[in-house]
């Protein structure tokens, strides 16, 4: 590693790894010549593990939830593929306290009720000592009782709408301060949009996201006016009526909150109809480069996203990062917001579990506060007290090869604020 470099995620935590070893007295034996036994001799299985998790001296089995099928596989893939990748990497290190991961994936099949029961199965049969996993709100707060209720751990990856904090799980994506009323008063202050259309897919974090945002258009922010406000189920496919609505309210920006793969049909009737890029302000909260496989560059140009990740970021991180993820999973493969906030939920695991020294649940949670990655693709994140991330918000534009073009960036990091006053 040449000195004028930053270390990536792994060598950062190599690095830590081996300060630990030589505050403990040793400082002789180099970090990734360790046996397994030899951390086992450290970390005895008794003492790290309390709690009947699935932790033997030489593994730890976490879950991995998500849609490998349905509507929302589109969105899901990317998590699993950066999740698997960030675990890879770990293994490729050592493991953590000596012992490799072993991952057991379950398909939720974008059904919320399949996301509960193999919630319960990975908890409850496999002991998992953590589960990354969910995309939509509608499948996290289908198994949110069963983490409480098992004091399981969860790592959620997905910009969501706020308005929730569970000592049992973690969210690495942003909340709706950090993405819909920082993009909104992007919108009102650099595109003058004064009247807004809102549109989602119809559950609860469209719906949230969108009592939050006409909260904000016309109360507490001022912006202006919500000329139209529309939902339609997972997996709809026709908007022309839709998009005649919006034709006659003729709005400065359309506020969009449609996810899965009824994106490909909206974008594709919105260029059909005439409302493209170059003539129509578009802002979305659901549109990545996972989606754009499907969309089409041709059919999102010129629109814009409000993410905090966007691959085509050009910091040294993200280059390493997205080398990697390439590396692994083909020259074709994209990156999006979502899976890169999959990417940072191994790795918050692994240094909670290392600083509490245990794989409990309740010490790794009580260990995580405070947690920093300083060469997440995205930049340096840390973790708040209320289990969110601070981070920056950005907005990108869709270009024409199904990438985004960075054209604003929050100055600072946002503190994670998930009850804001004025929206509830």
């Amino acid at each position: 590693m040449a000195r004028d470099q930053d270390p990536t995620l792994a060598e950062q935590q190599q690095l830590a790894l081996r300060r630990r070893r030589l505050l403990q007295g040793a400082a002789a034996l180099p970090v990734m010549g360790l046996s397994g036994l030899s951390f086992g001799q450290q970390f005895p299985t008794a003492k790290v593990n309390t709690t009947k998790l699935a932790v033997t001296d030489t593994e730890v089995t976490v879950g991995q939830l998500h849609s490998s099928s349905g509507t929302m596989a589109i969105s899901e893939t990317g998590s699993i593929q950066a999740e698997q990748l960030a675990i890879d990497e770990i293994n490729a290190m050592g493991g953590i306290l000596g012992r490799k991961i072993k991952v057991i994936k379950e398909d939720g099949a974008s059904d919320w009720p399949t996301f509960a029961e193999k919630s319960k199965k990975l908890l409850v049969n496999d002991h998992c000592a953590a589960v990354f996993g969910c995309w939509t709100s509608a499948s996290r707060k289908a198994v949110l009782p069963v983490f409480e209720k098992e004091n399981g751990l969860l790592y959620y990856p997905t910009f969501y709408e706020g308005l929730e904090q569970s000592k049992n799980v973690f969210y690495t994506g942003q909340e709706a301060t950090q993405q819909i009323i920082w993009g909104l008063d992007w919108g009102a202050k650099e595109k003058k949009a004064k009247t807004f259309f809102l549109v989602g897919s119809d559950y609860i974090w469209p719906r949230t996201s969108m009592k939050i945002a006409r909260k904000h258009i016309e109360t507490v922010g001022k912006l202006g006016s919500v000329k139209g406000e529309e939902y339609y189920p997972l997996g709809h496919t026709n908007f022309n009526s839709l998009i005649n609505k919006i034709k006659v309210a003729k709005p400065d920006c359309i506020f969009a909150a449609v996810v899965g793969g009824s994106n490909v049909a909206f974008y594709k009737q919105l260029k059909a109809a005439g409302i493209t890029g170059d003539k129509q302000f578009l802002l979305t909260l659901a549109v990545t480069e996972d989606e754009m496989t499907g969309v089409g560059g041709e059919n999102f140009a010129g629109f814009y996203s409000s993410m905090k990740y966007f691959q085509s970021l050009t910091n040294d991180n993200n280059k390493k990062f997205v080398a990697a993820f390439k590396a692994k999973y083909g020259k074709d493969a994209v990156i999006g917001d979502v899976t890169q906030a999959g990417y940072l939920g191994p790795w918050l695991w692994k240094a909670a579990v290392e600083k509490a020294g245990s794989f409990d649940v309740d010490k790794v949670v009580a260990a995580s506060p405070g947690i920093e990655l300083k060469n997440a693709p995205e930049g340096y994140v840390k973790l708040d007290a209320n289990h969110h991330l601070w981070s920056k918000a950005r907005i990108g534009q869709g270009q024409l090869d199904g990438t985004f073009k960075v054209v604003a960036e929050s100055p600072d990091l946002i503190k994670p604020d998930p009850f804001p006053k004025g929206y509830q």
